[in-house]
């Protein structure tokens, strides 16, 4: 259950943060007239989402470095509520104008990137490979990624979707609320694999 609300939040925040940063600040050209406006805006999304990526990278190495200091289980709490706080910031940017929504936005998207690599993301593939039998591990890991890939793909269908019915505030809060309940399924029902 864990990686299933994981996925809902990495895959809603990892396919459309282009889409959100044209959206909220990344359209230069709010009606464009002409291709030329259509590809700016795209490019200046897409640098803002690239640069939010490169913290995922270092979210794993974060996550290679402490999973057996810190536990595993531990990582992924502290993952999930880092992401719940990171939405929430790029929720409450909503309501801002200029620099402070930006900065706001930006630094929700940076802290939910690094957040769900360092925990969640990380540790959800590293747990399922570790709390089965070595008889059914394969089976068992793969029962569980197939939960999280229902996740994956209800987020590919259902976001675009949302995003147009209920919009984006609404949409990041639901989004704070999965991972605030995936932080809570962990810490309910996980055991620790370290060591």
């Amino acid at each position: 259950m864990p990686w299933f609300l994981q996925d809902l939040g990495t895959y809603g925040i990892g396919i459309f943060t282009p889409t959100i940063l044209a959206t909220l600040i990344g359209a230069k050209n709010e009606h464009p007239h002409n291709i030329s406006d259509i590809i700016q805006n795209d490019i200046m999304a897409t640098k803002g989402a690239a640069l939010i990526d490169v913290l995922l990278l270092v979210g794993i190495v974060f996550a290679v470095l402490l999973a057996d200091r810190v536990g595993r289980i531990r990582l992924q709490i502290i993952g999930f509520i880092g992401c719940a706080v990171g939405l929430m910031l790029a929720a409450l940017s909503l309501g801002l104008d200029g620099k402070l929504a930006a900065v706001m936005l930006f630094s929700g998207f940076m802290l939910f990137s690094f957040m769900t690599n360092m925990g969640p993301n990380a540790m959800t593939y590293l747990i399922a490979g570790e709390v089965f039998p070595v008889a059914i591990r394969g089976a068992g890991a793969g029962f569980a990624a197939s939960f999280a890939k229902i996740g994956a793909v209800m987020t590919a269908f259902l976001f675009p979707i949302l995003l147009k019915d209920i919009g984006t505030f609404l949409l990041l809060l639901i989004l704070v609320g999965t991972s605030l309940l995936g932080a809570l399924i962990t810490r309910l029902y996980a055991f620790e694999t370290m060591g």
